[in-house]
């Protein structure tokens, strides 16, 4: 399968992360199905990528819903093709300590980072067992290995590292990897928030965490797309089941 013939569905690809992966997939020949909760707020991602001369959709979806799932991957395809790409990267934050976690904090982080995972792999693994042809990248986080204040983070980012590596094992025969990547420290709207929650500029948060960054600086959107963009090459077909630390040093 050549990469011109591929579409990626993207999620949480209106802003930051999602937003750059979606455009560098592009750039790699794929058109783009771009999700997030709200199609208006993809816009500016969609127009960026057809200036590429890529073909483009915003699509909404919020992946916590399995009926809103079904409908988003089928109105993708129906207006782009079969998924033979797809990027599991939406996501929430909702940091607290232990005792201050309520059920809702926690189950709020493990609905969308975790459940919409799943539910976005078994609604678009039909389309890819008819190609021959997958690649999913599931989206996690350096929080896997533990992470104060992020319990529910941590444990949801955690599950999909053991998810991806299951479907990597159930997937395999009909042509379809099953990857992570797991981000650093990286510099988007998601993390800025943070600061402004912990009551710190963003300026003195990147400062405090470059120190412990093996390269001396933070990660920027384009560094996890790039990163996600390997696994999603058609040619990635003999590795699958792997984590990738982008995180400016080792990790795990």
């Amino acid at each position: 399968m050549t990469q011109a013939a591929r579409v990626a569905l993207v999620t949480g690809a209106a802003r930051g992360i999602g937003a750059a992966i979606a455009e560098r997939l592009a750039a790699d020949g794929c058109d783009i199905a771009v999700m997030d909760l709200d199609a208006v707020t993809c816009g500016d991602t969609v127009a960026r990528i057809e200036a590429q001369g890529r073909r483009a959709v915003a699509v909404a979806v919020d992946v916590a819903d399995e009926a809103s799932v079904q409908t988003a991957v089928m109105a993708a395809e129906a207006a782009l093709g079969p998924p033979a790409v797809l990027v599991n990267n939406a996501g929430v934050l909702r940091e607290k300590t232990l005792p201050k976690m309520t059920l809702d904090d926690w189950q709020v982080v493990q609905d969308v980072n975790l459940r919409g995972a799943f539910l976005m792999c078994r609604a678009v693994q039909p389309a890819m067992r008819r190609l021959g042809h997958g690649r999913i990248v599931n989206l996690a986080s350096i929080a896997a290995l533990g992470a104060y204040g992020q319990a529910n983070y941590a444990a949801a980012k955690a599950g999909l590292i053991g998810l991806t590596k299951t479907l990597a094992l159930e997937m395999g025969k009909s042509g379809i990897t099953a990857n992570v990547v797991a981000p650093g420290f990286v510099v988007t709207p998601m993390t800025a928030a943070v600061a402004e929650r912990l009551g710190v500029t963003f300026e003195a948060m990147i400062a405090d965490v470059v120190r412990d960054i093996p390269v001396g600086r933070p990660g920027q959107p384009e560094d996890i797309a790039n990163a996600v963009a390997f696994f999603a090459d058609a040619r990635s077909g003999f590795i699958s089941g792997q984590v990738l630390f982008a995180a400016g040093g080792p990790r795990g």
